[in-house]
């Protein structure tokens, strides 16, 4: 195979830089986000956790948990932003076990509240549930933009997602809690949230699993014995793009 002309590889060189740049700010983009969200679900971690104990909620102390579990999610992400996608894969495959681990405890707790029911205070559910709303929606506004980014985003986004649906389902607990009397409303709403938690959980445990025998599959075609300048010129001459920088890469 004839060597490509040095124009050619000057051209991959100059477009491989701007692509360059252009991760550089979107990874920057992405770590300034997942701050923003880390520190939004810390505080209501804490705000969820105690209001949560005091007004005896099983929702809320379930919603608590599923704050934590997503502050650990974040700083995982912020932990790959910029990385391969291998290691994005692994810190998805974490996350969904993480994601698990705590769907687990939160069924623990309900069943434990199903055994020894008392009645929450309907008040603080409906306030701390209205605070975790827009706290959580102001989190899935700003990870929108990026869930199409990869993998380690997207696995971010549905945390911030499934936060809203359990925020709702907290509200209306504290609304039937107020209209029938009952705790039954409050563990349900325990209970549901759990199920979409580790429903999400289980996604993003087998996208993660495909992505690394996908990365896998990949990294044994290449022959470490390959020269570099092989790899080069058996890169097919379209547009820059993803072959040049795919190619140097290698």
């Amino acid at each position: 195979m004839l060597p490509m002309p040095i124009s050619k590889l000057l051209e991959m060189d100059n477009c491989c830089q701007d692509k360059s740049l252009e991760m550089d700010r979107l990874r920057e983009r992405q770590s300034k986000i997942l701050w923003i969200v880390l520190g939004i679900n810390v505080s209501m971690f804490a705000l969820e956790v105690t209001v949560g104990l005091l007004a005896g909620s099983t929702a809320l102390l379930a919603d608590s948990l599923d704050m934590l579990g997503d502050a650990l999610v974040y700083g995982f992400s912020l932990y790959v932003v910029g990385r391969s996608d291998k290691w994005k894969a692994s810190a998805a495959l974490i996350k969904g076990v993480l994601m698990a681990g705590f769907g687990t405890m939160v069924l623990l707790q309900v069943g434990i509240s199903f055994l020894f029911p008392e009645l929450p205070d309907y008040r603080m559910m409906g306030v701390i549930g209205i605070v975790a709303l827009v706290a959580n929606g102001t989190c899935l506004l700003l990870l929108t933009q990026h869930r199409g980014d990869d993998l380690n985003m997207r696995s971010t986004w549905l945390c911030s997602r499934n936060d809203i649906i359990a925020n709702v389902g907290l509200v209306a607990a504290a609304a039937c809690v107020f209209v029938f009397g009952s705790p039954l409303p409050d563990l349900i709403v325990a209970l549901v949230v759990t199920a979409v938690f580790i429903k999400s959980s289980v996604y993003v445990i087998q996208q993660a699993v495909t992505t690394l025998r996908s990365t896998e599959y990949q990294e044994n075609l290449i022959d470490p014995r390959q020269p570099v300048v092989l790899l080069l010129t058996s890169c097919p001459a379209r547009t820059c793009p993803a072959n040049a920088c795919l190619c140097k890469a290698t």
